[in-house]
């Protein structure tokens, strides 16, 4: 059998076809290596999507936790500062429990000390103050304490001031955490 000839092939593909054939595989393989590179690269982005997310996710967690913090820390400073310009003669033992429930330390070792004297003194003069806080704002803190700056207003009456006084108090409150609880460990006036 004789060769066939047919324009100018013998067994093999046209010049042509051949180089449109190593064309079209060169593009496959490059899109294969380039579907590689590009399956490679969302991976990457995936990943620091996900770490990016759990970042700021993180952080917003820690956000709202001190701010609830802060929340409890102002309520804290708040009540205390009314308990201890809040007194009147008729219930002062109970006023007194109030101001000691809230306190710890030294503070609280101070103030118990004083209270027997307290007592007979409000009473024989008769005092009634009630106070109002009107600010609250923490100057510093962290997890396991803080200072607040409160400001309150009071009005007290006695023998002295049948009519009442107006007082105005600028308090410096150290708060420390306890037994999962805000306390006082220390009160200055501070204006």
């Amino acid at each position: 059998m004789a060769a066939r000839r047919t324009h100018g092939m013998t067994g093999r593909l046209p010049a042509r076809a051949a180089a449109r054939l190593r064309r079209l595989q060169a593009q496959v393989v490059g899109a294969a290596r380039g579907g590689r590179r590009l399956s490679a690269t969302l991976a990457v982005a995936a990943l620091v999507l996900a770490a990016a997310s759990g970042y700021l996710g993180a952080h917003l967690y820690q956000q709202r936790q001190d701010g609830r913090r802060d929340q409890d820390i102002v309520a804290a400073a708040r009540q205390s500062a009314l308990n201890f310009t809040s007194l009147d003669y008729r219930h002062y033992d109970q006023d007194s429990k109030n101001v000691l429930n809230g306190a710890t330390g030294d503070f609280k070792k101070q103030f118990a000390s004083q209270t027997a004297e307290l007592t007979k003194l409000v009473a024989s003069n008769k005092s009634v103050a009630e106070g109002q806080v009107l600010e609250a704002g923490i100057a510093k803190s962290d997890d396991h304490s803080a200072r607040v700056l409160v400001v309150v207003d009071s009005k007290v009456t006695n023998v002295a001031a049948p009519e009442g006084q107006a007082r105005n108090y600028r308090l410096q409150l150290d708060l420390v955490r306890e037994g999962g609880r805000w306390l006082t460990s220390d009160v200055e006036f501070v204006g």
